[in-house]
């Protein structure tokens, strides 16, 4: 995989953001595969498709491209917020890849988001525009990278080296069966497994998961009852091959990233 964009086409351009779009895409399209398949190239999109930048032409899986020389792992702006939810609530959102680029414009980093991981806990309202904007009142939204879990965020390129497309494509059909799950659920599974994430242990009890009702509580508040739905989301994880059962009360992330 060679890393370096094609600084010859920004000549045509003098907007900083229209450089980075036109460089970051052109390389994409040259050295980009597809994580689900084999297909070992993406095809850009139609001219003004709305929110997709390729797709893959065997599986056609849609991919968006957000690139950017300073990399925030907590969160990365979007575009409006309702169209956002719209699109989640409708389970229509791309998978997402995230470029960093260097000053020399070389791909740094690219990290995949698999679609599924996109639920409304993990998008954060935007203030709306001012009075004065030329989109007055208009809403964005940020993605809350934070709110993923480490399952939800595959590495292809990590500081300037490139991760086998072997190893990216376990990766990505580990995850896979979330797309069977209806959005409204899968919310509540991804939520469950990024605070299994975040007790950075391969073994953990019922009791501290249990410890993040509150946290679950404030991104579910209509759910009343949180501690049976963290276990009923388990039995999901089960299911999904990504925990197994130990013993009454205690499991086991299936697979370590």
């Amino acid at each position: 995989m060679n890393l370096r964009c094609r600084v010859d086409l920004a000549s045509a351009y003098k907007a900083g953001s229209q450089i980075a779009r036109v460089l970051s895409e052109e390389w994409c399209t040259r050295e980009l595969y597809c994580p689900a398949c084999d297909s070992n190239c993406l095809s850009p999109s139609k001219t003004n498709t709305p929110a997709v930048d390729f797709a893959c032409p065997k599986c056609e899986q849609a991919f968006q491209l957000k690139s950017l020389k300073k990399w925030n792992p907590r969160k990365i702006v979007d575009a409006g917020y309702d169209s956002m939810l719209r699109a989640i609530r409708g389970d229509k959102t791309p998978n997402l890849l995230v470029l960093q680029y260097s000053s020399e414009w070389i791909v740094q980093n690219l990290m995949l988001v698999p679609r599924v991981f996109f639920s409304e806990s993990v998008i954060e309202k935007r203030d709306p525009l001012t009075p004065l904007a030329r989109r007055a009142g208009w809403v964005g939204c940020n993605i809350l990278l934070s709110q993923i879990p480490a399952d939800g965020k595959i590495a292809l390129v990590s500081a300037s080296i490139p991760v086998s497309k072997e190893q990216v494509r376990a990766e990505f059909a580990r995850i896979r069966g979330l797309a069977k799950l209806p959005p409204s659920l899968r919310g509540w599974t991804v939520d469950v497994l990024n605070v299994i994430r975040h007790l950075e242990k391969s073994q953990f009890s019922l009791q501290e998961l249990y410890a993040f009702e509150p946290d679950l509580k404030a991104l579910h508040p209509l759910n009343r009852n949180v501690r049976p739905k963290i276990r009923q989301q388990l039995q999901v994880l089960r299911q999904l091959g990504l925990v197994r059962f130990v013993s009454p009360g205690y499991y086991a992330l299936l697979s370590e990233r």
